[in-house]
């Protein structure tokens, strides 16, 4: 995206950081010859490196490119207001550094001259970064962190089934869900079948009311399937070391679904207390998980995106086409970050059961060929262009007006709804 009015920079500062040592190369506004230093990874450096450069630049403006857009520097550097930051796509660079240097040779002190080159020659196709707001930012790292956990989750739930599936497939049936305290509890008193078949069905019943599990039909069918029940194998071997490891998995899965409940519970609060949180809850669907999740994606700056195209572009949703010749290929977009693409997909396919004309476009994408994914992804593309105007409105989303929209410009996807 073009900066509309490039800021007027006393220096330029490409910083290549690491984990020990940081190299910076520094080039004066008007001057040829650059600078080029190292830096200890220690926040006194940092910070004294910084007071000199605002001895040196009295009032004027620092850009400093560097090759992330996250991270201990970042954080150290977004204090300064005259420091100007410009994140650089590490594969933006890699195919800079390529061009110089086709063998693959890399090290920090060119890394950090092609980031000034980057920035003192293309500037003008640079945005300076701009953070959001505190609540903003700190909503965003409370969901990335989140679903970090979901998929820790998943990582465990998966190894339980697998291993359960070689010794004892039945426990499957009778834990319940294995992503709740429940399932924990179950594995960890009883791993096999034979522990559990030892036990007294009125501390069984006893188990289940307790895990608030009041179907008493269900209960008694699962004593009797616990009674009558046999063993996939009786290898001690087996049965030893893979109920063990049940163990450690369930012990391991406890605080990770208890951590899950507690970034629940404070996304839920800071998403209230968002002065946007209204707007982003009038979509079908979005609910307490993707209601926040759409939130970060668009931020609350209203300059940070010129247009839905290019939100579109940055989720990944919209295709990306490849044209020579006579030859045409259009493709899905793999440039793009994750956490943000599935934001808007999973959205997306949650909307189908809340927004009727989403329901009868995702059921045409279906009757075209296209498979769940895609079907998704296209889906999400419309969804983009209604959120970022109403984003860009700052109206809540209306299911009824967007309706007399479509209507009125005859829309097949209203007419398939009445049908």
């Amino acid at each position: 995206m073009n900066e509309p009015n490039p800021i007027e920079l006393a220096a330029c500062v490409g910083l290549d950081w690491a984990d020990q040592r940081h190299v910076i190369c520094l080039q004066a506004s008007g001057s040829t010859p650059t600078e080029s230093c190292q830096l200890e990874q220690k926040p006194d450096a940092l910070h004294e490196w910084i007071a000199q450069l605002r001895v040196r630049f009295p009032g004027g403006k620092v850009g400093i490119a560097i090759e992330q857009s996250r991270g201990a520097v970042i954080h150290a550097l977004m204090m300064y207001d005259f420091l100007v930051l410009y994140p650089i796509n590490p594969k933006a660079l890699a195919r800079y550094r390529e061009a110089f240097r086709v063998s693959g040779a890399k090290d920090d002190p060119l890394d950090a001259q092609l980031l000034l080159d980057f920035l003192r020659l293309h500037q003008s196709r640079l945005r300076a970064w701009s953070p959001d707001t505190v609540e903003t930012r700190q909503l965003q790292l409370l969901c990335e962190y989140r679903r970090k956990l979901i998929n820790s989750r998943i990582r465990h739930t998966n190894r339980i089934t697998s291993w359960l599936k070689m010794y004892f497939p039945q426990a499957l049936d009778w834990t319940g869900e294995l992503d709740t305290i429940q399932s924990c509890d179950f594995l960890e008193k009883w791993p096999t079948l034979a522990c559990l078949q030892r036990v007294r069905p009125t501390q069984l019943r006893k188990f289940y009311q307790q895990h608030h599990c009041r179907n008493l039909a269900l209960i008694e069918e699962r004593l009797i399937q616990i009674r009558t029940a046999r063993a996939l194998t009786e290898d001690s071997a087996i049965v030893a070391a893979l109920s063990f490891a049940v163990q450690v998995e369930a012990a391991q899965l406890r605080p990770i679904i208890g951590g899950i409940a507690r970034f629940d519970q404070t996304i839920a609060q800071q998403f209230a207390a968002h002065p946007e949180h209204e707007l982003f809850e009038s979509f079908p669907g979005a609910g307490a998980v993707y209601a926040p999740r759409l939130l970060i994606a668009l931020g609350t700056d209203r300059h940070r995106w010129d247009s839905a195209a290019d939100l579109q572009c940055h989720s990944g949703t919209a295709p990306v086409t490849k044209k020579s010749g006579k030859s045409c290929l259009v493709h899905r977009r793999l440039a793009c970050p994750n956490f943000v693409r599935q934001t808007f997909h999973e959205f997306a396919a949650q909307s189908i059961r809340y927004s009727t004309w989403a329901r009868a476009y995702y059921d045409q994408m279906r009757r075209r060929g296209l498979h769940h994914p895609a079907a998704t992804r296209a889906l999400a593309f419309k969804w983009i262009r209604i959120i970022f105007r109403c984003w860009s409105d700052q109206k809540p989303y209306d299911e009824q007006v967007h309706l007399e929209s479509l209507r009125a410009k005859q829309s097949s996807l209203v007419k398939e709804d009445s049908e």
